[in-house]
């Protein structure tokens, strides 16, 4: 097989993956605190042919040699922490973090994730039937900053949440039943959370967490910003992600196109041996 037939494979391999990339992005475009993804390129494997310095006698910028690639590979995905739009809303327990890297903790099958959705809801306590507990909309717990399931008794009147992150809970004669202090955490390395679907992140076993992560808890808690009755957008841009469908589309055509000449140029190959 020809090297470009080879290259043109290659990409077109790596390229498909980032059309799926850019495809999870238009999907979520309506996802509350979804963060979009973007693939990073980088080079394969090259060969270098050494040329004799002879036959090279013209000035040069570029090393010697002729530098020949098999193509290119996704390197990584980067997720955009981008801030994204907020909408007012006329919930109480719609929450939404208003300042980059912060993020919900809540309590899946006991470990700790992170997510920016902040559409959180009030389920019946399976421990205690007269309580209530705050879940998100896949009922998992949302926790305090002590990292326990945020609980409370029923029969309140009203829901009143501070710009920091605490909850108040009000008693119908305007008393306070109860208060909180909703977990939230400043992400230092997003790029180490690994995507878990249905907006949760989580680190991967064996990462020092608290290398990447600072519990907004005690004074921190001024660093919180936190606005009630709203809810964060995606920060996927519709235009922006149909412009590089559009770029990637036209670069697998081209490599497809590469291989249908290099299959060509075979069979011209074939009929002047014979």
């Amino acid at each position: 097989m020809l090297r470009s037939m080879i290259t043109a494979a290659n990409t077109m391999n790596q390229l498909q993956q980032q059309l799926d990339v850019i495809s999870h992005n238009i999907a979520n475009v309506n996802t509350t605190g979804f963060k979009k993804r973007d693939a990073v390129f980088g080079e394969l494997l090259a060969q270098q042919f050494q040329q004799s310095p002879k036959s090279d006698e013209a000035p040069r910028l570029t090393p010697a040699g002729v530098r020949l690639g098999v193509g290119a590979k996704v390197a990584s995905t980067y997720m955009q922490v981008k801030q994204g739009s907020i909408v007012k809303t006329d919930r109480p327990l719609d929450l939404a973090l208003t300042k980059e890297g912060q993020f919900f903790r809540i309590l899946v099958d006991g470990a700790i994730q992170y997510t920016r959705d902040g559409a959180f809801y009030l389920s019946p306590s399976v421990n205690n039937p007269n309580e209530l507990m705050l879940v998100t909309a896949d009922g998992y717990a949302v926790v305090d900053e002590n990292n326990e399931p945020i609980t409370v008794r029923d029969g309140f009147k009203d829901i009143q949440v501070t710009q920091n992150g605490t909850m108040q809970f009000i008693a119908p004669n305007g008393d306070i039943m109860q208060t909180v202090n909703i977990g939230v955490s400043y992400i230092t390395r997003p790029q180490l959370m690994q995507a878990l679907g249905d907006n949760r992140f989580a680190f991967p076993n064996g990462l020092n967490v608290e290398d990447a992560t600072i519990n907004l808890a005690g004074n921190n808690r001024n660093a919180i910003s936190l606005q009630q009755y709203a809810l964060e957008q995606s920060n996927v841009e519709l235009a922006t992600e149909m412009s590089e469908l559009m770029i990637t589309q036209r670069s697998y055509q081209l490599n497809a196109r590469a291989i249908t000449l290099s299959d060509q140029m075979m069979g011209i190959i074939n009929g002047i041996r014979s």
